[in-house]
């Protein structure tokens, strides 16, 4: 009786300590996104944004520019130019920034996880879009103009979504 006990104990010991493990502790991966940005501002029929003056501990840990007919998600052409950067603040929080040049209102959604509108913010004198997603946990601001739709989006405050909006420039 005592085999089979530790029989279910040893398994179920080690999938609560691996399971409750603290998580903040895993390495993050940190990408060199200003190469990239070249390349977008370069390619890009839009004027390609990027935060400027961000304190060093805000860590890049996703960039990606993709040309429309260009392999993207699951190989599959883009349907548009895209630009995305990820950062995580100094508090962990993901805050991504997304530029797509077609189709915004699909892009919207896509972006913003399906965000419903939640009022505007004035940002650097121009009217952002807030949605929040159906379980109030996402929040975005979203700024269309004809050439390009921008989506700063995160599980964070309004007020930190545009903060980190107000570092955004084009060159």
């Amino acid at each position: 009786m005592i085999r089979s006990l530790a029989v279910i104990l040893v398994p179920l010991l080690a999938i609560t300590f691996f399971a409750t493990r603290n998580l903040d502790d895993a390495p993050v991966s940190v990408v060199d996104w200003q190469p990239v940005l070249a390349r977008a501002r370069a390619e890009a029929p839009y004027p390609v944004l990027a935060p400027t003056n961000l304190p060093p501990d805000w860590r890049a840990t996703r960039v990606n520019w993709v040309k429309t007919g260009d392999p993207f998600l699951n190989g599959q052409p883009a349907v548009r130019n895209t630009w995305q950067l990820g950062f995580l603040a100094p508090d962990n929080t993901y805050i991504a920034l997304n530029q797509g040049d077609v189709d915004p209102a699909e892009f919207i959604q896509d972006e913003s996880r399906e965000g419903r509108p939640d009022g505007e913010s004035v940002v650097a004198g121009q009217k952002w879009q807030r949605l929040v997603t159906d379980d109030d946990r996402t929040r975005s601001l979203v700024l269309s103009q004809p050439s390009v739709t921008t989506v700063v989006v995160g599980d964070t405050s309004y007020q930190a979504l545009e903060s980190y909006t107000a570092t955004l420039s084009s060159g």
